[in-house]
């Protein structure tokens, strides 16, 4: 059976320093080591380290052959968006990280399919790059759960997920800048409550502020099988019903309403939870994702989902024609594009 891991981060070798060129910022390096590793440096201060499989693209094919993997949709790592830069300069780094995709998924059209960052800090410029984007090849976009704080309602942003409906590109959510991060380092709070936090509210943002309602054409999947948006969407739901004058502000229609009108990946590591969210969100609704290669993701592609008594038609769903229709392609024609 084909599989797509529609959730899945890359970066390029090496990156420029930025900092040095720019004259300020905190914007991320690699500082490469003797055993293959690099060290993701930020400004001059020590942020990750990562193996060769952040960059190196047939090592990263060859790994997911061992799981029964063909396909990649690859998209930047959030920390490298930029969004508090200078706009022109967010524009000159999603230039080069675009472009670094889009000659990945050229050489190596089976296996890679590209999204695009867009520097959200200005809307012309964000939307320029989406459109050079769309020229070269990525089907969508990722962005992140916020902007520089902001929500994703806020007015600026709605014309470049007009611009994304209109030329039929998807969009990805996902989760970063958590809130509460400096309140909750310690346990890894800001990863294990934090991000799930963010995904919601990104999810509420763009219901509460309208945005699924007046693009319904919009296709976005929210991160991380939604974060907490679903499980707590009684709640949500609730809050809704019972103060509208704090809530339904800008949106008359019941958050439960959207359900199965955006995607969501499967990343739950819990296969009651994951059934939980099919029969919230029906199975052409969710998709296979992953995190690679990153330590919080699920880096067994979907192995938990194989092993599970789900059916093969929602297997078959969750592991290719979700995706394909969250990418706007044609199914029958997506399998045939990506027979190995």
């Amino acid at each position: 059976m084909l599989k797509i891991d529609m959730h899945t981060h890359i970066m390029p070798k090496f990156l420029p320093k930025w900092a040095m060129e720019f004259g300020y910022g905190n914007f991320i390096h690699l500082e490469h080591n003797d055993d293959g590793t690099a060290d993701m440096m930020q400004g001059g201060q020590f942020f990750r380290r990562i193996e060769e499989n952040c960059w190196a693209e047939e090592l990263r094919i060859k790994e997911y052959a061992d799981f029964n993997t063909q396909v990649q949709v690859v998209c930047t790592i959030p920390v490298l968006f930029a969004y508090w830069a200078k706009p022109e300069h967010g524009a000159k780094v999603s230039r080069f990280l675009n472009d670094h995709i889009a000659d990945l998924v050229s050489r190596y059209p089976k296996h890679y399919i590209g999204l695009a960052t867009l520097p959200m800090q200005d809307t012309k410029l964000a939307i320029e790059e989406l459109k050079h984007a769309k020229a070269t090849g990525h089907l969508g976009i990722q962005i992140g759960s916020n902007i520089n704080g902001k929500n994703l309602s806020e007015p600026e942003f709605f014309p470049i997920f007009e611009a994304c409906a209109d030329l039929g590109m998807a969009v990805m959510v996902h989760p970063w800048q958590m809130m509460g991060e400096d309140d909750m380092k310690k346990y890894w709070l800001p990863w294990l409550v934090g991000m799930p936090a963010e995904t919601s509210r990104a999810a509420c943002s763009m219901i509460f502020g309208g945005v699924l309602e007046r693009l319904p054409h919009l296709r976005v999947c929210f991160s991380h099988a939604g974060g907490s948006f679903l499980p707590t969407l009684g709640r949500v739901e609730h809050g809704f019903n019972c103060r509208p004058d704090l809530v339904a502000v800008d949106n008359k229609v019941n958050p439960r309403e959207y359900l199965g009108k955006f995607w969501v990946d499967s990343i739950t590591h819990d296969i009651d939870m994951l059934e939980y969210i099919l029969k919230m969100q029906g199975s052409k609704r969710v998709c296979l994702g992953s995190d690679y290669p990153f330590p919080l993701g699920d880096l067994e592609i979907g192995k938990f989902i194989e092993d599970s008594s789900l059916s093969p038609q929602v297997i078959e769903d969750i592991f290719v024609n979700s995706t394909l229709e969250w990418l706007g392609m044609d199914a029958e024609k997506g399998k045939l594009l990506f027979a190995l």
